[in-house]
């Protein structure tokens, strides 16, 4: 079973719960920026990219902290998110890469091909949220998997860290993954620990040409 910790889904859509008051915190409080930053680098060494100098989208973008360690890894980067709040903090902190305000439960905005790999740092989970009546969670998954593997390069990887809530959550997210074409799975870090673990979907949209997983 998923540790219950406090979730931020059950509180407001994401668009409301991330507010300038909310948004704020991510450029100054330092344990905030601390693990952002720790999982963004995990998440960078899941991914394994091929060189320095990729081109990388950060889902749920936020602030732009994920974006910051990617500039400092030597790789350029959009980011997408749904709060504006965020993206203003983003832009106040005069980050390297693009922002797009984007809900990506409705597909993401790029062309086919665009990215050689995709992050996204604890963001994936609200996609499981029905925030309104017309939100049906399987359909939104299926669309934003669906416009990821289009996204990516043929073999492109996406590390996605995220806060499943139960058994059923990590099942529904990683079975629609696949559906849409994408091979890989769940990566659980310090699994026997309840509050160190931290879940990864790793996931490859295709092979590279003449390489293997």
């Amino acid at each position: 079973l998923v540790a219950k910790m406090s979730r931020p889904e059950h509180i407001a859509p994401p668009e409301e719960f991330y507010n300038k008051e909310e948004a704020a915190k991510y450029a100054t409080n330092s344990r905030m920026r601390e693990i952002q930053t720790s999982l963004t680098e995990r998440a960078l060494e899941l991914l394994s990219l091929p060189s320095e100098d990729c081109f990388v989208l950060d889902v749920g973008c936020g602030s732009g902290l994920s974006g910051e360690c990617l500039t400092e890894s030597g790789h350029q980067w959009i980011g997408c998110d749904i709060s504006n709040d965020m993206l203003m903090v983003a832009k106040e902190q005069e980050v390297e890469g693009d922002v797009v305000l984007n809900d990506m439960g409705q597909g993401l905005p790029f062309r086919p091909g665009s990215f050689d790999g995709c992050i996204s740092i604890s963001a994936i989970q609200w996609l499981c949220n029905a925030d309104r009546s017309d939100a049906n969670p399987y359909r939104r998954l299926l669309t934003f998997f669906t416009s990821l593997y289009r996204s990516l390069v043929r073999g492109g990887r996406a590390v996605l860290q995220w806060y499943p809530e139960n058994t059923q959550q990590m099942e529904l997210v990683t079975s629609c993954a696949m559906r849409c074409g994408f091979s890989g799975g769940l990566l659980v870090d310090y699994p026997n620990s309840t509050r160190a673990k931290k879940y990864f979907l790793v996931i490859y949209a295709g092979q590279r040409e003449g390489h293997k997983h």
